[in-house]
């Protein structure tokens, strides 16, 4: 799979873990940034999304806020 993923997090995120065991089933490598003590990556997410609501998911350009399986699925080609 040629696509980057990125992904904004927090340590306490229920979505954000349930995404992270999605990605690792799909066998999709990621990157994460923990927003809660990496304040410039959380500046970004805000940035790009508009939202202080995590997780925020980057597949390539398209921004996906929430764990939204279906459209990260789409994104991807799953």
């Amino acid at each position: 799979m040629d696509k980057k993923v990125v992904m904004y997090t927090t340590p306490t995120c229920h979505f954000c873990h349930l995404a992270k065991d999605f990605f690792k089933t799909n066998n999709v490598a990621f990157e994460e940034y923990d927003v809660a003590v990496d304040q410039a990556k959380a500046r970004e997410m805000v940035e790009k999304s508009g939202q202080m609501g995590v997780p925020v998911i980057m597949i390539d350009d398209q921004i996906i806020v929430g764990f939204d399986e279906s459209g990260i699925r789409s994104a991807l080609g799953l």
